[in-house]
């Protein structure tokens, strides 16, 4: 059954044409790119300049859509999840995102009785793909805030199982008031109550009603770095290539395209065209590492970014020590318990609850994380050598794990070959 079919599909949220901006470097056409390069004494100050005008505009959007997600009669997500979309562009970010949710995701799990005893055939019927994508979208409210999960149909050939996991549109869910909005720009009266039924029978709602998620925090940081990288590509175009200079004292029209045709055939550097007799200065700054305006903003980014989501910054950059490696270590472990303690309080407290109400037989059944140690390839094979040194092992134990059939003990060359006994000559 599917609720959600005459939903209309999620209208991407326009904040405008930033190529249109009056502010934004375009392709120019030759006089203007003549004019350019007379007044390159000045770039870096214009890019700076320029970096700092579209970075506080995206912020000023970022914090406008903060406030209209916060409003009490009539909250909206629809701008800031639109930013979150973008900041997710991000490589750092992104891999950041995927690093902590992995954590968890790669962790093996079972189902106990009350008695804390695992049941095999109940841990069986949920390791599937639906139960991978029902975790994975309950992580990421971690990141953008309360997530609305519908259940698909249910399946029971060849197994028991959910057809697909689906995520409503965050656009057409107000948490605040609990309600699924058939256009995104409704009033939450509108709306359709999702703790309620048959809503409440197929949806899951994971996370705080109010929770914006940890990308509201790292947005600011996603918006900077985009422009930093964007007019560090400037600055290399400006001062990484060279500039070709062509002059002519002929007023010719036909010779100055003939010239200019040539000009611009002979690669993709800038190219200008200028009457005899005028002089062109090119200024650099006196600096030798301006690039590091632009890198040391990139790292800086990363690096914030890094903290929010991680708690640290070396599980994706290098560090100075061994002692602080352990320490990030350390705090990243805690994060990750928390996300799985999460995890399995949604399972438990919402999962299973519905599982039962459709049917699948986990009354007195719980989820839990399967702590058991997993030994390292070397640690086994120690291990092993010192079993066999000291106990009798059951060949089939080889056998089961590596596939091996052992027909028997291998006889040493002393028991081969019997001692020479002198008193047996005769």
């Amino acid at each position: 059954m599917r609720f959600f079919d005459k939903f209309k599909p999620v209208q991407k949220n326009n904040f405008g044409d930033l190529s249109k901006h009056p502010n934004v470097v375009n392709d120019r056409d030759r006089m203007q790119l003549a004019k350019d390069i007379m007044s390159k004494s000045k770039v870096l100050i214009e890019l700076s300049e320029l970096s700092q005008q579209l970075t506080q505009q995206e912020i000023a959007n970022w914090r406008t859509a903060n406030q209209y997600a916060l409003d009490i009669i009539n909250p909206k997500r629809i701008n800031l999840l639109q930013i979150y979309y973008d900041a997710m562009l991000d490589d750092h970010l992104l891999g950041a995102v995927r690093n902590r949710k992995l954590k968890v995701l790669r962790t093996s799990y079972k189902v106990i009785d009350q008695a804390g005893t695992e049941n095999p055939e109940m841990t069986k019927l949920i390791q599937g793909r639906w139960m991978k994508k029902f975790m994975s979208l309950a992580l990421d409210s971690i990141f953008y805030g309360h997530s609305l999960i519908q259940m698909g149909d249910i399946m029971r050939e060849p197994r028991l199982k959910f057809a697909d996991i689906e995520l409503l549109p965050r656009q057409h869910v107000c948490p605040e008031f609990h309600v699924i909005l058939k256009d995104m720009m409704d009033d939450p009266k509108q709306g359709y109550d999702y703790l309620k039924p048959p809503f409440s029978d197929w949806c899951i709602a994971v996370g705080e009603p109010k929770d914006l998620g940890l990308l509201l925090a790292v947005s600011k940081d996603a918006i900077s770095k985009k422009y930093a990288l964007q007019f560090w590509d400037q600055f290399a175009e400006l001062f990484g290539m060279p500039i070709r200079v062509g002059k002519s004292s002929s007023r010719t029209k036909g010779d100055l395209d003939k010239i200019e045709s040539m000009l611009e055939s002979m690669g993709s550097a800038a190219w200008a065209l200028f009457p005899e007799g005028t002089e062109i200065e090119i200024k650099e700054t006196s600096r030798g590492d301006a690039f590091n305006v632009y890198d040391k903003r990139i790292d800086r980014a990363n690096s914030e970014m890094s903290k929010a989501i991680l708690g640290q910054t070396m599980t994706m950059d290098n560090g100075s020590s061994q002692s602080q490696a352990n320490v990030h270590a350390e705090v990243a472990e805690f994060i990750s318990n928390a996300d799985a303690d999460f995890l399995k309080d949604v399972i438990n407290d919402d999962l299973f609850p519905m599982l039962v109400k459709h049917g699948w037989p986990f009354q007195n059944f719980t989820f839990d994380w399967d702590e058991t140690y997993e030994y390292t390839p070397t640690e086994m094979k120690e291990i092993e050598a010192m079993l066999l040194t000291h106990y009798e092992i059951d060949p089939k134990y080889f056998t089961e794990k590596y596939g091996i059939t052992i027909i028997g003990s291998k006889q040493t060359n002393t028991q081969q070959n019997e001692p020479f006994d002198s008193k047996k000559k005769s």
